[in-house]
């Protein structure tokens, strides 16, 4: 056999072997990309809080003081008797604006559900702020998750503290890394002052623009606070609500609330007894959750009393308005 014929032949096996790996490669290839990696959670699944604009890392200590005292929240029961208060601990980072992050506090051994909160040096309103807040809270979660080791949680933001979430889950947040389970956001202002939902700010229009980066199996909670069902004394009701326009239909479950009565202006929100309800209920998973309603999307409203759990008192009127979609 001829050196010219040996040489062929070796070409021609080459692209024989070629083309059989290529048709092997490129369905495990598809494969891979196609298949969502399936996330094995941590134990620990943190609630983790934004305050809004001009707060700092303390806003929430009344919140934390009341939860962890068992007061307005509903408690397991367990042989009759109720269980006491879960004892949540507390870490707060403030984040500078040179990127550095102040911690104090630590997690008590043992403690599954901690809350850490994030607050910002420069904790200035406007939207190019509310841009640098959501990469350094970006910054503070890298840090938390890497340091406690956790890989699911749940969100709480007030006022601006809401759109520093929007915008963290639109811009920064690894799916295939973390799942996010809960997120409840009060009073947050999505078209800014405007109360035309109509007339939207550019931030809202870039928010609608990239809600496709939405988690889809995410839960929201939207809640306004009212004390003349136009505003809670600052944020202007439509413009919390315009948050629809961002979550509806991109995430599993979407939940609009209004909270009126004593404790629903803007700044008594956090600390508001429906509040602490609903976080019981949901963030906090101290009760079964209740079946999610399917069948597409359903809209209600209703008005009705409030009873605190821990004394079966009515508390302020709450109208609510709610629309899930279960994917």
């Amino acid at each position: 056999m001829t050196n010219k014929i040996k040489r062929w032949l070796f070409v021609g096996g080459l692209f024989v072997f070629v083309i059989v790996v290529t048709c092997f490669t490129i369905p495990w290839v598809k494969s891979s990309v196609t298949k969502p990696r399936t996330i094995r959670q941590s134990q620990m699944s943190p609630v983790i809080f934004i305050p809004g604009s001009s707060a700092g890392q303390n806003r929430f200590d009344d919140l934390f003081k009341t939860i962890n005292s068992g007061q307005g929240v509903a408690k397991n029961v367990q042989g009759g008797q109720k269980s006491t208060p879960v004892q949540h601990s507390i870490v707060k980072i403030t984040v500078k604006e040179n990127d550095t992050l102040q911690v104090t506090g630590q997690v008590r051994a043992g403690d599954n559900t901690p809350f850490f909160v994030v607050a910002f040096e420069n904790n200035h309103d406007g939207y190019a702020n509310i841009k640098k807040q959501a990469k350094w809270f970006n910054i503070a979660f890298n840090y938390l998750a890497k340091t406690y080791n956790f890989n699911n949680f749940s969100g709480f933001g007030h006022s601006n503290g809401g759109l520093i979430y929007t915008l963290f889950l639109e811009n920064y947040f690894n799916q295939s890394k973390f799942k996010m389970h809960e997120l409840m956001m009060l009073g947050s202002p999505f078209n800014l002052e405007e109360k035309d939902q109509s007339k939207r700010v550019a931030m809202l229009d870039d928010m609608v623009d990239n809600r496709n980066k939405l988690p889809s199996s995410l839960n929201v909670y939207l809640v306004a606070g009212t004390e003349n069902y136009t505003n809670d004394g600052i944020v202007p009701v439509d413009s919390v609500y315009a948050g629809k326009y961002v979550y509806q239909d991109q995430v599993a479950h979407f939940t609009e609330l209004t909270v009126t009565g004593s404790d629903a202006e803007h700044s008594d929100l956090p600390q508001n007894k429906q509040i602490v309800s609903l976080m019981s209920q949901n963030l906090l998973q101290f009760q079964e959750r209740q079946p999610r309603m399917n069948n597409g999307t359903t809209n209600q409203k209703s008005k009705n009393n409030y009873n605190n759990p821990d004394n079966n008192q009515p508390s302020s009127s709450q109208s609510s308005s709610g629309s899930s979609k279960k994917k």
